[in-house]
């Protein structure tokens, strides 16, 4: 898989929402075409939780309709991770429902970015994706 395109001023959404939901994780899509994000989704974390997070199920029903109406994909899920470091957990592997995804974890040392990072899940095995910033 190619690397994955997120422009700044998304990175600086991204990062705004993992700021706002500290100490929980925070959690969302990011949607756009191909491996190019283009539009940001914060969602809200229906189980609120330093080391899990459950999307809201209405949210994600709306914003799938949105995506299909604006002619989106989704392309990449993310989420935080408050307390560890930038890398998938075993739950994470576990729950890695979408082979076609990039998943981005933002590290959140004391509510400041330490590292954002990609990667692709494919039958349990990570591997690190290149974040592409200047698209």
């Amino acid at each position: 898989m190619s690397d994955l395109v997120i422009p700044r001023e998304f990175i600086e959404q991204i990062v705004a929402h993992c700021r706002a939901c500290y100490p929980d994780e925070a959690c969302g899509i990011l949607a756009g075409t191909g491996n190019r994000v283009t539009k940001v989704y914060a969602m809200k974390n229906a189980e609120p939780s330093p080391i899990s997070y459950f999307m809201d199920t209405g949210e994600q029903f709306r914003v799938m309709k949105e995506l299909r109406q604006e002619g989106l994909t989704m392309v990449a899920i993310f989420h935080s991770h408050p307390q560890s470091p930038a890398y998938p957990s075993a739950t994470d592997i576990r729950l890695a429902f979408y082979d076609d995804l990039f998943y981005v974890i933002a590290g959140m040392l004391n509510g400041t970015l330490s590292e954002l990072r990609a990667f692709t899940i494919f039958g349990g095995e990570v591997r690190e994706v290149k974040i592409n910033v200047n698209g």
